[in-house]
């Protein structure tokens, strides 16, 4: 947290987020600073922080003790989503500043967007939520979900910050919530990236377009539902040969074909590009060697001389790092999908806040910590040293920096 507070001006953002009540008895910022708390520790939910209450790491850190459940979840459904948002964004600049946000191949910053779908249940419906009919074993039956859809910024660096996210709002699909969140993005950040990273959801003319007319480029999963574009390309790969690149374990194969103007919503042509990874490996039962296969084709306007075939086919690979380290990790490991409050607009705060204790322990972690230290301690071990922290005098120096 000193960290946090030094290096990633800490206090700013907090400052960021306005207090909704009237005449709070209870100060908006040791409301945000405890949740903070309960996400960096790992706590899991509001009952486990109130259960640490009686550490003294509260009152040296913010001079009073937590406040209840009752009032974070309350006070989380007033608090406008505006507020951390801006505090995210006070997050990038300052690693913007520190150079922690480098261009990756040199030449581009990449926005990964995919959807998460936070919960889901039977029982409960609030304003936010959205609904589908599941076959049960009881029949058929109404199901209640909340879903977002995620950016996260993919740059030459290991810490994948997780910009912002837009609810899907009923009746409505997630490229809609997508464009929704790119125009709000955008517009705070006209220069945070450079091209938009998407799966096959994403691959259409009209989203490529959108994107385009905004100065930026597009790189999607193409899959064989885009059945004209698809089969367009695929006309050329049997009769072309393929780039072939050696690695260490097998090969890989790609094809790299430009000018498709198959989508008439499009005003620019696509680049299409396939890969097939084939690896060796050895079998432990009979020792045996095999070969796997793993194909993958993408839909660009990235063009060849900006952005050659290699690289291009790592950059579509990244997509699944919002998965890994995006989603995966905040679910498993940060309890993000917990129902701190089912209110729509507590639901979305409690998200975004998950972001930000995210980032600022990535940052933290990452950027603080010598790499001598992050060989010995992954990240889970920093994390148990943090809750030890928690129980103990939080003025001590922080254990994991000790040689």
């Amino acid at each position: 947290m000193r960290y946090a507070r030094g290096v990633l001006a800490l206090d700013q953002a907090v400052g960021q987020i306005q207090d909704p009540r009237l005449r709070p008895q209870i100060a908006i910022r040791r409301i945000i600073l405890s949740t903070l708390v309960m996400f960096l520790t790992r706590l899991g939910s509001l009952n486990a922080l109130e259960q640490s209450a009686r550490a003294p790491f509260w009152h040296q850190w913010l001079g009073a003790g937590v406040p209840s459940p009752d009032t974070i979840a309350r006070v989380a459904c007033q608090i406008d989503p505006e507020g951390p948002r801006e505090a995210l964004a006070t997050v990038y600049d300052r690693l913007k500043r520190g150079k922690a946000l480098d261009k990756l191949f040199g030449k581009v910053v990449v926005a990964a967007l995919d959807g998460h779908e936070s919960h889901a249940t039977y029982k409960r419906c609030c304003d936010g939520c959205l609904s589908r009919q599941v076959q049960t074993k009881r029949g058929v039956q109404t199901q209640y979900y909340h879903q977002y859809v995620t950016l996260q910024l993919i740059a030459d660096s290991p810490i994948r910050l997780l910009l912002d996210a837009e609810p899907l709002r009923p009746g409505e699909g997630e490229v809609a919530a997508a464009k929704r969140l790119l125009d709000r993005v955008l517009q705070r950040f006209p220069r945070a990236f450079d091209v938009v990273l998407g799966d096959s959801l994403y691959a259409d003319g009209s989203f490529f377009q959108f994107v385009r007319q905004r100065g930026k480029h597009v790189l999607t999963v193409l899959k064989q539902e885009n059945r004209h574009l698809y089969q367009d390309a695929a006309g050329l790969w049997e009769h072309e040969q393929p780039q072939v690149y050696a690695k260490s374990n097998g090969e890989r194969r790609c094809w790299d074909f430009s000018g498709f103007t198959t989508w008439p919503q499009t005003e620019e042509p696509v680049r299409v590009i396939r890969c097939v990874d084939t690896t060796r490996r050895r079998q432990q039962l009979d020792k045996e060697v095999v070969e796997d296969q793993v194909e993958w084709v993408w839909v660009t306007t990235l063009p060849e001389q900006f952005l050659p075939t290699h690289s291009a086919v790592r950059l579509g690979q990244e997509r699944w790092s919002v998965e890994n380290q995006g989603f995966n990790e905040l679910v498993t490991r940060w309890y993000a999908d917990h129902v701190y409050r089912h209110e729509a607009t507590a639901m979305l705060v409690f998200w975004l806040l998950t972001m930000l204790a995210h980032a600022l322990f990535m940052a933290f972690y990452y950027r603080n910590l010598k790499p001598e230290v992050r060989r010995r301690l992954n990240t889970l071990e920093v994390v148990r040293q943090i809750v030890a922290d928690l129980y103990s005098n939080p003025s001590s120096r922080c254990r994991c920096r000790s040689p």
